[in-house]
């Protein structure tokens, strides 16, 4: 939490009042009656603009000088550190040879004031008024001794939640293994550095530098290990380097390291650029969200830290003098299910290329998962990547030849070839020859024939894909308070162009979500939006044509049919609802090779899926075993079908 820097002397703040402090508190010179009232209070205002500024040198003292005074004023507020206070006179009330005066000290502590009065007496000597110094004259309960001193509590960040209330990020116990200057001679300090550095995987020489400017009573923390995941070899080993230290702490994390880290991102010590954006905010030390949504909810979920203020005297005896509670922050609520991410994100484990999952709930667009596997590298390509959908998006191709007078027993020609305006395209290698020829738009759907949706191309304008997409929540761009890509589909500059968007190639772009959101789309039978935070209000898009009842019915028929006689077999004996489906591969090229983008995504009851591999081999064998894999896992646990 933000914590207040140490104090630098605010005397050098002080240089537009010097010129008037000069003259101290005396009163006109030459003047021979007795000095009135508006001079003792003209004294009394002088005097507390020097306190304000914290310079004390032009000031006339009973049993001091102003430096001196000046000095013991720096030495009573410098645990203050860069809190500046106001000083105001509230009361002057004169006498013959002296005054009595209330001044008020305001604060600002934490996001609060701290006010109280001090009555301090004004004394004329030889025609000047004189003031007293000593401690009270900042507080009225200070010693001779005493000093104040200004630390901050630290606020409880806010967990982040999942579905039904259950924890996701909270705070969990580590243990930070570092060099502890103090215990450890100057000498030795690199060694043992080198040594723990070693002992715990971090790189040497980087380390042992850091312990080496370090000052001879810091800690220099080398690494964090959650408590329940200590090495063996750290835990038994680092009590033999000198001066290294394990402290217990707790941090907010997820369950897992890569329980949805690139949506959740990680909470961590700020960055050099963060505090020179926000110097109000952040100082050196501090820890905030640097990533993800702990970082785009950061000033949510850290909260305002408290501060206390304390009389401390040379003894390090403290009282309480004013205190402002830290406020914890506020949960950020989520819709993600603790156990469906954690099936999924094991599901992806083994993936080798760059993969996501994503699944929602079609009667509500709740992202219920946005997994993304280890080749991603820390991407989220669940919901922000883009690429193109393949077959998938036969389903929007669907619906604009629906739209454009066909029905799901339309014949269509579904050649092994066939050719647009020169350009020749051909259907997937193992093709079944038994779906060649004069086939039904149903078959043609279910056995995902390139060449006869290709030759529809003459059917659609050139606004009718996007239009269909949107229909099915595709290429409508919505602010869902985190990074979503929607997709895109823009107009084709041709009709080759526009042949290779209706399989799903082209210049046809879509993330896994929303492919997921597509087919949740068809399963709910009108436009799903996706939402993941509760907090962040979604609704569907001005000017969509709506899905109409007999296009989602036929639809639905023709996605049921990939699952009963077509590419998406594996899902035919899944118990529960009948599923609906549909497979794809998009061609792209990676070093001079022809490579392919596998894609599945499914519906069954309330949970629609979409899954993707960067590389595979198809559809149906590559995404297609972790689709079914994960549909019959969310059955167990009773989510979906």
């Amino acid at each position: 939490m933000p914590r207040l820097p140490v104090r630098t002397p605010r005397r050098a703040v002080a240089t537009l009042l010097g010129a008037a402090l000069a003259l101290g508190l005396s009163a006109c010179e030459g003047d021979a009656d007795p000095p009135d009232g508006a001079e003792a209070a003209e004294a009394a205002r002088e005097l507390a603009a020097a306190l304000s500024a914290g310079d004390l040198d032009g000031v006339d003292f009973r049993a001091t000088d102003g430096p001196d005074a000046s000095a013991a004023l720096d030495l009573v507020t410098e645990g203050m550190g860069e809190t500046e206070p106001s000083v105001e006179v509230t009361e002057v009330v004169d006498g013959d040879d002296s005054a009595r005066v209330e001044l008020t000290w305001s604060w600002p502590v934490a996001d609060k004031m701290w006010s109280y009065p001090v009555e301090t007496r004004l004394t004329l000597v030889d025609d000047e008024w004189q003031a007293g110094w000593s401690p009270s004259l900042v507080h009225p309960s200070l010693k001779e001794h005493e000093v104040l001193a200004l630390s901050t509590e630290g606020a409880e960040r806010g967990d982040v939640l999942g579905a039904d209330g259950r924890a996701l990020v909270t705070a969990r116990p580590v243990v930070r293994f570092g060099i502890d200057r103090s215990q450890v001679p100057e000498r030795r300090a690199g060694a043992a550095a080198g040594q723990l550095a070693r002992l715990v995987g971090i790189d040497v020489a980087p380390y042992v530098d850091r312990v080496e400017a370090a000052g001879d009573r810091a800690f220099v923390e080398a690494i964090v290990f959650r408590a329940d995941e200590l090495p063996a070899r750290v835990e038994e080993g680092y009590e033999l380097i000198p001066g290294v230290l394990a402290l217990a702490d707790e941090l907010p994390l997820a369950p897992t390291p890569e329980f949805a880290a690139p949506l959740l991102g990680s909470v961590g010590e700020v960055t050099a650029e963060m505090i020179e954006e926000q110097p109000e905010r952040y100082q050196l030390g501090d820890r905030a969200g640097l990533s993800g949504l702990q970082a785009r909810y950061d000033e949510q979920l850290q909260g305002r830290p408290g501060a206390v203020v304390l009389a401390r005297d040379e003894q390090q005896d403290e009282r309480e003098l004013f205190r402002v509670p830290a406020r914890p922050g506020r949960p950020l609520r989520l819709t993600l299910h603790l156990d469906l991410q954690r099936e999924a994100e094991r599901l992806l484990a083994q993936v080798r290329p760059a993969s996501a999952l994503v699944a929602l709930r079609p009667s509500t667009g709740d992202l219920l998962v946005v997994a993304n596997g280890p080749g991603t590298e820390g991407y989220n390509m669940a919901s922000f990547g883009q690429f193109a959908p393949g077959s998938t998006f036969k389903i929007v191709s669907s619906l604009a030849l629906l739209r454009s007078g066909l029905t799901p027993d339309s014949p269509l020609e579904c050649p092994d070839t066939t050719t647009v305006e020169g350009k020749q395209f051909e259907n997937y290698d193992d093709y079944p020859s038994s779906a060649v020829g004069r086939i039904a738009l149903r078959t043609a759907v279910a056995h995902s024939c390139n060449t006869a949706f290709v030759a529809q191309t003459g059917r659609l304008g050139a606004d009718d894909l996007a239009g269909a997409a949107a229909s099915l929540g595709l290429g409508v761009d919505h602010d869902l308070g985190f990074p979503a890509y929607f997709g895109s589909v823009p107009p084709p500059a041709s009709d080759v162009e526009l042949a290779a968007d209706l399989i799903g190639q082209g210049k046809v772009l879509a993330s896994p979500m929303a492919m997921a959101a597509v087919i949740g789309s068809v399963q709910r039978g009108e436009l799903v939006v996706p939402r993941l935070l509760e907090q962040v209000e979604v609704s569907a898009p001005d000017g969509v044509a709506p899905l109409t009842g007999d296009e989602a019915n036929a639809l639905r028929a023709m996605l049921r049919g990939v699952v009963t006689t077509g590419s998406g077999a594996g899902l035919a004996d899944l118990p529960g609802s009948p599923a609906i489906a549909k497979t794809g591969t998009a061609e792209f090229e990676r070093g001079g090779r022809l490579r392919t983008h596998a894609w599945m995504v499914a519906a069954q009851g309330d949970l629609a899926v979409a899954v993707f591999v960067e590389e595979g081999a198809s559809g149906s064998g590559t995404a297609g075993p972790i689709l079914e894999s994960f549909l019959r896992a969310a059955g167990a646990i009773g989510v979906g079908g």
